[in-house]
């Protein structure tokens, strides 16, 4: 069994209808968030939804992470806060949809704070500029993440290099494999992996997070 395979139930199509419904809750989501509220709100809009588009279940569980939370890695707890006027935050959910996984991350802002702004702006920028690397290139997973890393540092930030990407596919990936896309030693072939920047201030005030599928799409 090779760690870039898939399941007998692999389907593409559903693979990016998945993508598509959860990058839909992910921006519904964000717009009804207002400051105010806590992440303990967060996860309450984000079940609501989740009934609203009949996801039973998740593959992980929602990361819904507000102001300086944003630095977290995946499984820190969350200090408590509540969003301000002049904020940031981040969405990371992990719906099962039709049997295949999704899973989409995005950074939002509140307010016109400008450094949030900034590292929102860079979130999207340096995954696509990863992105067409690996496009150009057809590299192993730990020579794509140096080139997120020098990238990350040439806009001024810090890439959280323990939050790398993963497998996707339908549902269970980890069958094939548990590790990181930064552990893959194989030519990384498309569609198989979701891709994760997550950018850190130089003080590590506050970060940024953006995933998606790695994909020639």
């Amino acid at each position: 069994m090779a760690i870039q395979d898939f399941g007998e139930n692999f389907d593409l199509g559903k693979l990016f209808q998945a993508r598509n419904t959860a990058r839909k809750i992910t921006y519904e989501l964000a717009d009804l968030l207002r400051p105010g509220m806590t992440e303990d709100d967060a996860h309450k809009l984000y079940k609501d939804l989740c009934l609203k588009y009949t996801i039973e279940k998740q593959w992980h569980p929602p990361k819904l992470r507000l102001g300086p939370n944003t630095v977290c890695n995946f499984k820190d707890p969350s200090l408590p806060y509540v969003l301000q006027q002049e904020d940031i935050f981040f969405i990371d959910i992990g719906p099962i949809i039709d049997g295949h996984e999704a899973d989409y991350g995005e950074t939002f802002t509140i307010g016109s704070n400008s450094e949030y702004k900034r590292i929102c702006e860079a979130q999207r920028k340096i995954f696509n500029e990863v992105t067409e690397y690996w496009k150009q290139n057809g590299i192993q997973g730990p020579e794509l993440y140096e080139f997120a890393k020098k990238r990350a540092e040439a806009d001024g930030f810090i890439l959280n290099d323990n939050q790398d990407g993963h497998r996707i596919g339908d549902f269970p990936h980890h069958v094939f494999f548990r590790g990181g896309l930064a552990e893959c030693e194989e030519k990384v072939i498309p569609n198989a992996w979701i891709l994760e920047i997550h950018l850190w201030d130089t003080g590590k005030r506050f970060g940024a997070f953006f995933e998606d599928i790695l994909t020639n799409d």
